[in-house]
């Protein structure tokens, strides 16, 4: 049996209800860019920021933690990973599901990856996705399936390949591409198969963003005398100019991976409104839109992919650039590359760099403790990105070189909700309703509208003159804990695309 705690009523207890606008991005100081904002009867708008880690299966480098772990091991491991990133203050985590046309999921498309048991097409005995999902979305975390569309077999797998694997099954697709296994673009079979995946994923499972990397056409290696040694498609550029193809074979490749982007973005819009795509290319933009003086690989000629075209087009939603590289080197400087794809944006798209936390502390190659922190108050400030994207989980998990501990109480010394993605279309959450459960504690609920993903808490003792607010993310049941009587609180439901509901002030 319940009881309000506290009628949410326009003039009950002092509260209100009306709908929040948009908030600003965290400022540099890691505070709201309001002056003087945690004070006063009224707090600022929620802080907003994009904070998410990768979690990579291929090769066992975030989790599992290696090959051939037991069912509860891996699902310890799970809990583990994600009471971490909670702990963090993160809101979002990316798990690599599709590493080498395999599955870290129940597929009936693809063969179980080799990264749980050591044998490609052995599963275990639970579903890993609807678990990362379940527990994942229980604390609160948005959880993006992160895929490679065109790798068949990573350098470091070392299983046989399933009999349900697509370089038996369909051979023609794949090709030998120095120590990989790779699926030719330009095999229009192929990127119908892509797209199956894409579909079952989105059909079964309530994953809130699916992501593709930087693995388009495959980085290219070199022969004896350091010649790039072509990727070997002639059957198919054959097949395209037979057909009475056109383009030069350059434009045809970027093509190919130009119309596999734009039907994988469509193909979510149809069946998961609400979820985001995101693409984390290579750094480095194109070479004539690159800021002055910033020089190296260029994945338009190599890699065939026209990011720029794509974020144009608006064939996705969040673009994670790979900005590998500290503040100080000068060819790749982190700074200017991040200004240069904010000016690539003409849609308004978010741009949410990728970090190299993995190298964190690393004095002897250029990274320094404080080269991560830096980097995030870099993104935050005018034009801000509102948001980043750690690579990878290990070294937060691990707190290597303290990386985790200076983050928390530093960059992440306060909660923040990702971003609105004000383009999509979502069903808005109703007020929400404080309750006292018997136990004593308190519990925020949703009278109507859609269910809340995650709730946002601004609360305050009112007994305490000048006391300042203080900001916090509720998961999904709602449960707050017992709180002293005589505090403020106010909170909102927030969506799918993380939009705030009418927020409503009540007092404990």
């Amino acid at each position: 049996m319940t009881a309000a705690l506290a009628a949410p009523v326009l003039g009950s207890l002092g509260g209100t209800l009306a709908g929040c606008s948009s908030a600003p991005p965290l400022a540099a100081s890691g505070s709201p860019a309001s002056p003087d904002p945690l004070t006063g009867d009224t707090p600022p708008p929620a802080p907003r920021e994009f904070r998410a880690a990768w979690v990579a299966t291929v090769a066992n480098i975030d989790w599992p933690s290696r090959r051939g772990l037991s069912d509860a091991a891996q699902i310890a491991e799970i809990h583990a990973i994600l009471d971490n990133a909670r702990a963090l203050r993160l809101n979002a985590i990316v798990l690599q599901v599709r590493t080498s046309a395999d599955a870290l999921y129940r597929s009936t498309l693809e063969p179980w990856s080799e990264y749980l048991s050591g044998v490609q097409g052995q599963g275990p005995g639970y579903d890993p996705l609807a678990l990362w999902i379940e527990q994942a979305h229980a604390r609160g975390l948005e959880l993006h399936a992160w895929l490679n569309p065109y790798r068949a077999k990573q350098s470091g797998g070392k299983s046989a390949t399933a009999a349900t694997h697509v370089s038996r099954t369909r051979p023609e697709w794949v090709k030998k591409y120095g120590d990989q296994l790779w699926i030719d673009p330009g095999e229009p079979a192929a990127a119908e198969h892509t797209l199956a995946v894409c579909r079952d994923l989105l059909s079964r499972y309530d994953v809130d963003g699916l992501h593709i990397d930087d693995y388009f056409y495959p980085y290219p290696i070199q022969d004896a005398a350091k010649q790039d040694i072509d990727f070997p498609d002639d059957p198919s550029w054959a097949r395209y100019l037979r057909g009475g193809g056109t383009l030069s074979r350059a434009d045809w490749r970027r093509d190919n991976v130009d119309q596999l982007v734009r039907r994988m973005y469509e193909l979510v819009r149809e069946l998961k409104p609400a979820a985001r795509v995101g693409i984390s290319p290579f750094g480095l933009p194109r070479p004539d839109l690159r800021p002055a003086g910033i020089t190296g690989f260029s994945q338009y000629d190599k890699l065939y992919a026209d990011v720029e075209l794509w974020m144009a087009k608006g064939w996705l939603d969040y673009l994670a650039p790979q900005l590998y590289w500290p503040r100080s080197q000068a060819p790749q400087a982190f700074e200017p590359l991040m200004r240069a794809w904010q000016g690539l944006n003409p849609l308004g798209r978010h741009v949410w760099p990728g970090l190299f936390t993995s190298r964190a502390g690393n004095e002897a190659e250029g990274w320094p403790i404080d080269e991560i922190p830096a980097q995030v108050e870099l993104t935050r400030t005018a034009p801000a990105t509102a948001g980043h994207l750690h690579f990878s989980m290990v070294a937060l998990l691990k707190n290597r070189r303290g990386i985790a501990d200076t983050l928390r109480g530093g960059a992440y010394v306060q909660a923040a909700l990702p971003p609105e993605t004000p383009w999509l279309p979502s069903r808005g959450c109703g007020p929400v309703a404080l309750e006292r459960l018997a136990d004593g504690r308190l519990r925020l609920s949703v009278r109507d509208g859609a269910p809340a993903r995650v709730f946002s808490l601004w609360k305050r003792d009112s007994r305490v003159a000048d006391s300042r607010w203080h900001f916090e993310l509720v998961a999904p049941d709602g449960h707050l804990g017992r709180i002293d009587p005589g505090w403020q609180l106010r909170a909102t439901a927030v969506n799918a695309t993380n939009r705030e509901g009418p927020s409503v002030t009540f007092f404990s």
